[in-house]
C-alpha cells in the first residue's frame, strides 16, 4: 500500500527533525553541502520551507523574497521545526490540497508537495553531513521523490536551484542518485 504525500511529509519530518535536535549550538557556522549555506542559514531556509509550503497546500500566498532568521528568534526553534513540519503533513492531507494547480507558477499540486517532500529528504541529508550525523531517509520517500525531482532537476538548474548532476556509479543508493540528479555530491564531507 502506497502512503500518502501527507504521511510521507509526517515520516521524513521525523527523521529531519531528529537530524535538527543533534546540530550543535556550535556547529551552526559549518558549511554545508548547499555552498550557499551555512548550517544556521540552511536551518533557516528548511523551517522557511516548511512554514511556506502550508500556504501553498491552501492556495494562499507565498513570500521566499525573504528568509527569516527562525534560528536566531526562537531558541526553541528545534521544536518548532517539529510543529511546523507537523502542520505541513496536515496542511497536506486536507481535501483538495492536491488538486489542481497552486503557486505562483500554477504547478500540479502533488508536484508541489514534492517538492516539500524533497527538500525533507535532501536538506536534513546536507545538515547531517556538515554536522557528523548518521542520516538514513525513509526509501519510500526517497522513491516518491526521485521522479519529480528528475522532472524539475532542468528547470531548478536553469533557475539556480540545483547544481550541474553529479555522475554517481551504476550501483548507487536511490539516494544517493537522487542527490547526484540535484548536484549533490553524495561523497561530500566538510573540509
Amino acid at each position: 500500500m502506497t502512503k500518502q504525500i501527507s504521511e510521507l511529509m509526517a515520516a521524513a519530518g521525523d527523521r529531519a527533525a531528529a537530524v535538527l535536535d543533534g546540530i550543535e549550538d556550535g556547529q551552526l557556522g559549518a558549511p554545508t553541502p548547499c555552498a550557499e549555506y551555512d548550517v544556521r542559514a540552511l536551518v533557516n531556509h528548511l523551517l522557511h520551507v516548511v512554514v511556506q509550503f502550508q500556504a501553498l497546500a491552501a492556495d494562499r500566498p507565498v513570500d521566499f523574497s525573504e528568509t527569516p532568521d527562525y534560528v536566531g528568534e526562537d531558541p526553541e526553534w528545534r521544536k518548532r521545526f517539529a510543529v511546523e513540519v507537523g502542520r505541513l503533513a496536515q496542511a497536506w492531507a486536507a481535501p483538495g490540497a492536491l488538486e489542481g494547480a497552486t503557486g505562483a507558477l500554477g504547478m500540479p499540486a502533488p508536484t508541489v508537495a514534492r517538492m516539500a517532500l524533497g527538500d525533507l529528504v535532501v536538506h536534513p541529508w546536507d545538515l547531517a553531513r556538515a554536522t557528523g550525523q548518521e542520516y538514513v531517509p525513509d526509501p519510500e520517500t526517497v522513491d516518491d521523490v526521485a521522479p519529480t525531482f528528475a522532472e524539475l532537476a532542468p528547470g531548478g538548474r536553469e533557475m539556480g536551484v540545483f547544481g550541474p548532476p553529479v555522475d554517481v556509479p551504476g550501483h548507487a543508493s536511490p539516494l544517493d542518485a537522487l542527490l547526484g540528479i540535484i548536484g549533490r555530491d553524495p561523497q561530500w564531507t566538510p573540509r
